[in-house]
C-alpha cells in the first residue's frame, strides 16, 4: 500500500486507521515524549501504559496491508498481531529513531521489566529495528522460553531467526518449537535451512517419544525434508502404518512427500492413497505424491492459539 513501504510507516499507518480517539491521543502524546527525549524508564512506562488505552483486539490487517508488510520486510507477517501489540511496536520504533544506537539500551531495559504482553510486542519489533542483527542474543533468549505466546512472538511470522541465528541457535529454536507445541510451520524460512543434523535431532526426539509411549508431534516431520535418509524413511512409514491419531498419520504422509524423489517413489504413495479409507490421510498421500509439500501444508496440525493481553 502507498505510504507503508517501511516498517515505521506500516505500523503507524495501521494504527492511525484503527485507534479510537482516546487511544490516538495517547499514542500521539507518547510519540511526542519519546521524540523529545524521554528516558529509558519513561519509555518502559509508556509501553506498559498502552494497556490502559489500546485494546488487545485482533489487528486484522487486510490482504493489501499484509502484502505491504511483506514488501517492507520480506518474511514479516503481522496477521496475528493485536492492536495493543501494534501500539507498543510503534513506540519501540519511535524510540529507536532517536539516537545513533537505535535505542538499543532503552529496548534492552524494556525487556528487563516487561510482562508477558509487553514481551510479545518487544519480540515482534526486533526484525523491524535498524540493524536487527544486534538483537540476535535477545531473540535467542525468546527462543528458549517455555511460554508459547512469547516463543511465537520471537520466532514465528518473522524473518529474524532465519536471517540472524547461527546454525546452533537455529536448530535449538526449531526443536524447542516441537517441545512446546508451537506452530513450526510458521517459522519463516524453515524449508531453506533444513539439514542433516536437524533431521537427526528430530528423529532422536521421535524415538524418545515412541519409547515413552507418547505420540509424536505431527509437525516434527517438517524437519526431515530431503535429509531424512533411510532412517527418516523408516520412521515415516512406521508412523503412517501405525495406529496413532489421524493427524499424526496424515503428517507422516506429508513428510514422505518431502523426501527426495527416489525415496518418495519407494513409498508407493499412489497405491497407498487408493486403498486408504480415511479421507484426511488419503488427501495427504495424494499431496505427498506430487512432492510439492511445503511447510504451509502442516498448518492444520496447530494447537490452540495462546491468548496475549
Amino acid at each position: 500500500m502507498t505510504g507503508m513501504n517501511t516498517p515505521v510507516a506500516w505500523v503507524a499507518g495501521a494504527l492511525d486507521s484503527r485507534l479510537a480517539p482516546k487511544a490516538r491521543e495517547f499514542q500521539t502524546r507518547a510519540r511526542q515524549e519519546l521524540r523529545s527525549g524521554a528516558d529509558d524508564t519513561r519509555f518502559s512506562g509508556l509501553i506498559s501504559l498502552a494497556s490502559r488505552y489500546v485494546g488487545a483486539v485482533p489487528l486484522a490487517p487486510s490482504a493489501a496491508e499484509l502484502t505491504a508488510a511483506a514488501t517492507a520486510v520480506p518474511g514479516w507477517n503481522p496477521q496475528r498481531w493485536t492492536l495493543r501489540e501494534c501500539s507498543r511496536v510503534d513506540l519501540v520504533l519511535t524510540r529507536s529513531q532517536q539516537d545513533s544506537e537505535g535505542g538499543i539500551h532503552a529496548i534492552e531495559s524494556a525487556f528487563a521489566f516487561a510482562d508477558m504482553g509487553e514481551l510479545c510486542a518487544l519480540y515482534r519489533s526486533l526484525a523491524l529495528l535498524p540493524r536487527p542483527e544486534r538483537f540476535a542474543a535477545r531473540a535467542a533468549e525468546g527462543a528458549r522460553t517455555n511460554i508459547r505466546a512469547v516463543f511465537e512472538a520471537a520466532i514465528c511470522d518473522t524473518p529474524f531467526p532465519v536471517r540472524y541465528f547461527d546454525d546452533v541457535a537455529w536448530r535449538q529454536c526449531v526443536v524447542k518449537a516441537l517441545f512446546i507445541e508451537a506452530p513450526l510451520w510458521r517459522v519463516v524460512g524453515l524449508d531453506e535451512r533444513l539439514d542433516a543434523e536437524l533431521a537427526r535431532m528430530a528423529l532422536d526426539l521421535a524415538e524418545e517419544r515412541h519409547s515413552a509411549g507418547r505420540h509424536v508431534n505431527p509437525q516434527l516431520w517438517l524437519c526431515l525434508g530431503p535429509h531424512g535418509g533411510e532412517r527418516g524413511f523408516a520412521a515415516l512409514l512406521r508412523e503412517l502404518e501405525g495406529d496413532g491419531p489421524v493427524d499424526c498419520r496424515a503428517a507422516a504422509a506429508l513428510g514422505l512427500g518431502r523426501l527426495d524423489a527416489k525415496t518418495r517413489a519407494r513409498a508407493e504413495l499412489a497405491t497407498r492413497a487408493a486403498r486408504e479409507s480415511d479421507g484426511t490421510i488419503r488427501s495427504a498421500l495424494l499431496l505427498a505424491q506430487s512432492g510439492a509439500v511445503t511447510q504451509q501444508a502442516f498448518q492444520s496440525f496447530d494447537g490452540p492459539v495462546p491468548k496475549v493481553v
